[in-house]
């Protein structure tokens, strides 16, 4: 583990429902691009066996949470969309982001989700108020 997923993963493990009741983790990190993931448990699962949307909408919105608030200042999230692509047929989900805009006040991310077999799963695109540091 990297020096940087090690310092994120100390820093978010704050963020407990996401982490500890759901399983994400914090996958890889970098200035372009934060990937994480999340295993499959029954525990995700709905009333008819498959991934509930909001165990997917979790790890995006984890996803968003790390990739535009470190080292960086505080981030929240505003508006969020979320498109459901198709039904989740791995063991496991991944959520990779890409910031679309980062302005003065406001940022625009895409995340990104599929399963660990490459099917699409869903594409989330948030807005985020960044509150700079006086």
């Amino acid at each position: 583990m990297t020096n940087l997923i090690h310092e994120a993963n100390a820093i978010f493990a704050n963020d407990r429902f996401a982490v500890k009741t759901c399983g994400a983790a914090i996958d890889s990190i970098t200035e372009e691009q934060t990937v994480c993931s999340m295993a499959i448990t029954e525990d995700h699962l709905n009333a008819v066996g498959t991934l509930m949307g909001g165990a997917i909408f979790t790890l995006a919105d984890f996803t968003f949470a790390v990739a535009s608030n470190f080292h960086k200042d505080i981030t929240v999230s505003v508006d969020s969309h979320i498109s459901f692509l198709g039904v989740a047929k791995g063991d496991k989900i991944i959520a990779r982001s890409r910031c679309i805009k980062e302005g003065r006040n406001t940022c625009f991310y895409e995340i990104a989700v599929s399963d660990n077999l490459g099917n699409a799963v869903a594409l989330v695109n948030i807005t985020g108020f960044i509150k700079r540091k006086a």
